[in-house]
């Protein structure tokens, strides 16, 4: 059975030295170390890997905070949700800096084999912050709408014909 206490103590002192920006400090709470972030399929290995990625959020965010609001230890892993904090002042895949704040949640899945903690799984919406830094138009907006129609409008036909085409049919 493990120690769900001594995990959470692990995933709370690595996400502290986190948004000290300590990132030897946190990179040194892993076994050993792996990132993935889900919303852009990336993966980052061993401690060069999430340096390099933690480096790369400072550039962009400087003043990036992770605030946890949940954190839920399970079987196998620790489940934390929050909320991701910061202002956009360097390059953010490929974005050049807005000086626009984001606040946009995330949840985060530290996995563990034992008492070693081997890798953090980020889950986010990249439109969230794509919108808030003014990089994406809101999905329900009429500017979005017309955009889309005008660029995709074979995708936007076959889609309208799909609606028909299931309404006309008749159901069983």
């Amino acid at each position: 059975m493990p120690d769900t206490d001594a995990r959470v103590a692990i995933v709370n002192e690595h996400m502290r030295l986190e948004n000290l920006h300590d990132f030897a400090g946190c990179i040194a709470m892993f076994g050993r170390p792996r990132y993935e972030v889900v919303a852009g399929d990336e993966i980052y290995d061993g401690g060069d890997g999430v340096g390099h990625f933690l480096e790369e959020n400072r550039h962009a965010f400087p003043d990036f905070q992770f605030v946890p609001t949940r954190v839920a230890p399970t079987p196998d892993a620790v489940v934390v949700e929050g909320r991701f904090k910061g202002t956009h002042e360097g390059s953010w895949r490929g974005l050049p800096a807005t000086g626009k704040k984001v606040d946009f949640p995330m949840c985060l899945i530290f996995e563990f084999e034992g008492e070693i903690m081997t890798n953090e799984r980020l889950y986010f919406d990249i439109g969230t912050p794509l919108l808030q830094l003014g990089a994406a138009d809101d999905p329900n907006s009429l500017k979005f709408m017309v955009t889309t129609m005008l660029l995709h409008p074979w995708t936007i036909t076959k889609a309208v014909v799909r609606t028909i085409w299931l309404r006309l049919t008749p159901r069983k």
